[in-house]
């Protein structure tokens, strides 16, 4: 897997995630969100386009890191997910948990409200 993070606004960050996120890359993306959450209110969006693939451990990273950023008044949404992210997400219960939104500028749009 490979993580990248470009800046939308002053205040949200987009993660690009690429590849496989899975036992052997959570720590990396772990990495990431500990970074990422040294801003004052963490405001982020994962971007899903090129992430083929994640399993439980990758499922739960998002969710711990959710929790975290929730606690210091931020939000976490995810954009642009693929058929197989999207069922998975489905199935396992986490769509109602997080905004999954179709294109990362609407998941930026959405936070402003």
């Amino acid at each position: 897997m490979r993580a990248t993070i470009t800046e939308h606004r002053p205040d949200v960050a987009v993660l690009h995630l690429k590849g496989e996120l899975d036992a052997d890359t959570a720590a990396e993306l772990r990495v990431v969100f500990t970074g990422l959450l040294e801003r004052p209110v963490p405001r982020i969006v994962v971007d899903l386009t090129e992430l083929k693939f994640c399993d439980s451990i990758g499922l739960s990273t998002f969710i711990v890191s959710k929790e975290v950023i929730a606690a210091r008044g931020g939000w976490l949404t995810f954009a642009a997910a693929n058929p197989f992210l999207t069922r998975l997400m489905q199935t396992v219960g986490l769509s109602r948990y997080f905004a999954i939104f179709p294109e990362v500028d609407d998941a930026i749009a959405a936070g402003q409200l």
